[in-house]
């Protein structure tokens, strides 16, 4: 099968990656991905598209006569990719531009829950800084306030200072056309639950969890995510059943039943509640940095399982083996982050990680330069080779993924490779795969 795979973050190197190691003879595997990531452009022919552009990637997935695209970011779907896609009869695994609402609005979300009578937070949507206020107060702290639109999984402050929230509130509403979503705040652990999607069946992928605030014991700012492991020991037996009956399997309904099938990757977030599970959000993509361990735990193969969800056959597809082993990946990010990175330094040490039997290492923020006199280089003639350096030039960098046949285990192993990669200015936490030993978690 021939793959184009749009987006070229950690995640995409995930999916790449998944995709390549579950090749078989039986389910072989070429892969086409966008150029701009040095660890991805290894897994397959890279080619340069821009993933905004519906009839750019459009172009490129018939020239290179593809059997299917998948699409990872969620700003493609949102901006009609999989739409311009599917129109010249090409299999897309993402969700159509409609049914991206469900993460481009969460008020839209809210409609949705609300009408498949599935569980969330109490929320306003609010379009004023009145409004906004007057929600806070009703809702009471810690205060909850999230952009209405995408924000690249930063668009979420949880405080208990009312003043930081209404800043937030502000910021989210000066943009043209802006709304903010005031919320009750959900107490519990989160989970993250991946479910593939044909537009009729929800099919759960293992559950995971992230940590979303860049200090340890989760102190900071949120970031798009610090790491993340998977299994939970933690989260009771039946919980996948339960979330998929009460709240994934219902939300594909009734998108369904709106006329906008969802039709890809549905990321449920979930607040193990002391009143039951609750949704926090949904995504319309692979999470980052869940994919990372989610698609580690997989021994089975990948492209099937996303071509049937793309072509309405997920009924009747094989479904997934998973490995018993547990997977611990460790985000190591620029300075600065998750504000204005510290870019451009050198990275040292990746090889040294992977030789470690049960890492490898995701690039999710690197890029190549030059590092010779750019005198010497416009000078060159065509015997003048460059020399390259692999550098930092993104907020997430790099994500250290350790297998191993426990949590503890391949947590060390994550952390002994973290420790043998350098580049200036880099943080990470220290308590990724951890939790606290009073936690219980009960299903309602």
């Amino acid at each position: 099968m021939k793959i184009l795979l749009v987006g070229n973050g950690g995640r995409e190197h995930a999916i790449a990656r998944a995709l390549a190691r579950t090749s078989t003879t039986d389910h072989p595997v070429e892969l086409v991905v966008q150029a701009g990531n040095p660890g991805l452009e290894r897994l397959g022919d890279s080619r340069t598209l821009d993933p905004l552009d519906p009839d750019d990637v459009l172009r490129r997935a018939l020239g290179e006569q593809v059997d299917l695209v998948v699409v990872g970011p969620e700003a493609p779907l949102v901006a009609g990719i999989a739409d311009a896609v599917l129109e010249r009869g090409v299999p897309v695994f993402g969700p159509t531009r409609a049914a991206a609402r469900l993460e481009a609005s969460k008020s839209f979300a809210k409609q949705v829950m609300a009408a498949a009578g599935v569980a969330t937070a109490a929320s306003r949507t609010c379009r004023t800084i009145d409004e906004a206020g007057a929600a806070l107060d009703a809702m009471g702290s810690p205060y909850v306030v999230k952009d209405d639109a995408l924000a690249a999984g930063k668009g979420v402050v949880v405080t208990g200072s009312r003043d930081e929230a209404l800043a937030h509130a502000a910021a989210c509403l000066a943009r043209q056309g802006g709304a903010v979503v005031i919320e009750e705040y959900l107490d519990g652990p989160e989970v993250s639950l991946f479910c593939l999607s044909d537009g009729a069946t929800a099919l759960p992928l293992v559950p995971a969890q992230d940590f979303k605030r860049a200090g340890d014991g989760g102190t900071g700012p949120n970031t798009g995510g610090m790491g993340a492991y998977s299994p939970l020991p933690w989260l009771p037996s039946g919980a996948v059943d339960q979330i998929v009956h009460d709240i994934a399997q219902p939300v594909i309904d009734e998108m369904a039943r709106r006329g906008t099938p969802f039709v890809g990757l549905l990321y449920c977030g979930l607040a193990m509640t002391s009143k039951g599970i609750r949704v926090v959000e949904f995504n319309v993509r692979f999470g980052d940095p869940e994919t990372q361990v989610v698609l580690e735990r997989l021994d089975s193969p990948l492209a099937p399982l996303l071509h049937a969800a793309a072509t309405g056959s997920l009924a009747g597809a094989a479904p997934p083996v998973w490995s018993p082993d547990a997977a611990v990946t460790v985000v190591m990010a620029s300075g600065g982050y998750p504000g204005p990175a510290d870019t451009g330094h050198a990275i040292t040490g990746i090889g040294a990680a992977e030789r470690l039997d049960g890492v490898h290492v995701i690039h999710a923020g690197t890029s190549e330069e030059i590092t010779d006199d750019p005198a010497d280089v416009a000078a060159g003639c065509c015997g003048f080779e460059p020399t390259y350096a692999l550098v930092n030039k993104g907020g997430r960098v790099l994500d250290v993924v350790a297998r191993a046949a426990t949590i503890e285990e391949a947590r060390a192993l994550a952390y002994r490779g973290v420790d043998l990669i350098h580049f200036d200015g880099e943080h990470h936490r220290g308590d990724i795969a951890t939790w606290p030993d009073h936690l219980t978690v009960t299903l309602d």
